[in-house]
Formats: structure tokens, C-alpha cells, sequence
């Protein structure tokens, strides 16, 4: 964000050294967050979160595939973030292309644990059919509408919502399908198993403002931050993925501190948003 004094940069500044931001919540204190699920209706999965002015869609859609020859007992997944050109000016032009790419490799890291799938938050493993032949491929979309900073975490929380609002169809296999032959498989148009969230991480995002750090910081925080680290972490305490963005080095014990911090933020926030998941649901099931 351009375009602040310099009196309003040591007002933002100061606030957060005194534990009192602009909009008056302590360094780490979330804006209330609001989920809506089913919000479209071509697709196996869908969520929109508002978090303050930040407003991100998540859609899955899951189509047959086949596994990796590299991965035969995972299924995979593909996760693609895009903005709209109104969400910010910023987002006009090259300046949309780089931080889709940006908020692409984050989610990417933060939700499958890289490219290996190691540390994984989605279980590739739930996802095959028949080991080595048949798979289902996720593919997940992000669109930001509109932003007021902390586009990673609304991401990863819409995410989180539209797999809870996930349906797979089942399949079933045909049972003559004998050596090298792909399977044929029938795909049910009336029953569908609910994808299993149950160990998917929330993403907390730590960004440093002078000495000190804050949550779900606003654009206008943003704009004054020296470097931020993004943070997955499921039910159980463990760290998933990690990504930072911002030129300034951090030193490894302020990392481990970061950690430990969004661990504790992690808490508050996954039971926020399973509640507004559940009630989300609730409301869809009865229209």
C-alpha cells in the first residue's frame, strides 16, 4: 500500500509496540472471520471466508485420474491462486500474475508439505482408487475478491472450509480388470464420501513490524512489515509447511519462537473456523 504519512506509518508502528493496533486488537488477535460454504454449485467443493476486508473463494473439483509412477499409492493435487484485477490496484497487470504465482507456491507448501508430499495436511493416500491406475486429482482454486491483507491465511481457511464441503463420488471398480489393463470404473451420480479434513491445517501468518510480531495483519500493517512467516499447523500441534516472503533475514531461534507462538494462535483460530465451518453447513443444509 503507498500513500502514508509519515505520521501514519509511526502511528501503525507505535500501536503495535504498545500492543494496540490501529483498529484497536491486540498483536494477536484475529478479525472475525466469516465462512459460507456451497457457494458454487458446479463444483465437488466451495467456500468463501471474509476475514475483515479481505474476501478469498475456494472451489474444488475432482476428476478421475491416474497415480505418479513416482507415487503410485497418492492421488494428486493441484492448487492454483488467482486475483481479481478490483481486489487491489496492485493486482493490475504483472503485479496479479506474480502474486498469484507467490500465493500458488505458499498454499502449495503450506497445505501439501512440498513436492513430495511429505508433512502433508491432505492425505495423497485417501485419494487412490487402485493403487497405480486409477486416482483422484484435486484440483483447487483461489480467487481473491477483494484485499485488506493476510490473503494466505483467508486462502488456507477457505480452502479448509470447501474440502469440509467436499464430495467424492464413489467408484466402483470393475472386477474382471486383470495384469496391465486400466480399470474400468463406474462413478456414482448419488453417493458421494466426505472428504476427511479432520487433520488439515490452519495457516497462521507472523509478520514483524519492528521488534515485534502480529496476526492477521491488515494491508496498512503490511505495508510496514520487514518479513512475515506463514505457518500450517493441524489439530495435533504439527507443523506442516512453513514459507516467508519479505527481503529481511531471520535469525533461527526467532523462527522456533515464531512457531511456538502460532501453535498457541493455531488453537483459537482452527476452533473459530470449525465452528463457522459447522454453522456454514448448517445453513446451506437447510436452503
Amino acid at each position: 500500500m503507498t500513500g502514508l504519512s509519515v505520521g501514519e506509518k509511526l502511528f501503525i508502528q507505535g500501536g503495535i509496540a504498545q500492543d494496540l493496533r490501529t483498529d484497536g486488537r491486540k498483536r494477536l488477535t484475529y478479525r472475525p472471520i466469516y465462512v459460507e460454504t456451497g457457494v458454487i454449485p458446479q463444483a465437488n467443493g466451495s467456500a468463501r471466508v471474509r476475514l475483515g476486508g479481505t474476501d478469498v473463494i475456494a472451489s474444488v473439483k475432482a476428476e478421475i485420474g491416474r497415480p505418479s509412477p513416482m507415487q503410485p499409492d497418492k492421488g494428486k493435487v493441484a492448487i492454483y491462486v488467482s486475483c481479481s484485477p478490483t481486489a487491489a490496484p496492485m493486482f493490475e497487470g504483472r503485479g496479479d500474475e506474480e502474486l498469484s504465482a507467490e500465493l500458488s507456491i505458499a498454499l502449495q507448501r503450506c497445505l501439501l508439505g512440498g513436492k513430495s508430499g511429505a508433512g502433508a495436511g491432505i492425505d495423497l493416500s485417501s485419494l487412490v482408487v487402485v493403487e497405480g491406475k486409477v486416482c483422484w486429482d484435486l484440483y483447487i482454486d483461489g480467487l481473491v475478491v477483494s484485499s485488506d491483507g493476510n490473503l494466505l491465511d483467508a486462502l488456507g481457511a477457505a480452502v479448509k472450509a470447501a474440502l469440509s464441503n467436499t464430495g467424492i463420488p464413489r467408484v466402483q471398480v470393475a472386477a474382471d480388470t486383470t495384469g496391465e489393463d486400466q480399470p474400468e470404473v463406474d462413478i456414482s451420480d448419488e453417493e458421494f464420501l466426505q472428504f476427511d479434513t479432520s487433520n488439515l491445517p490452519v495457516i497462521v501468518t507472523l509478520t514483524k513490524v519492528g521488534r515485534h510480531y502480529i496476526v492477521d495483519a491488515t494491508s496498512e500493517e503490511e505495508s510496514q512489515m520487514s518479513s512475515a512467516v506463514s505457518i500450517s499447523i493441524n489439530r495435533r500441534g504439527h507443523t506442516c509447511g512453513l514459507s516467508k516472503r519479505g527481503g529481511a533475514g531471520l535469525d533461527p531461534s526467532v523462527i522456533l519462537d515464531m512457531i511456538s507462538v502460532a501453535k498457541h494462535v493455531s488453537e483459537q483460530l482452527m476452533n473459530k473456523l470449525d465452528s463457522e465451518i459447522s454453522a456454514a453447513e448448517a445453513i446451506e443444509d437447510d436452503s
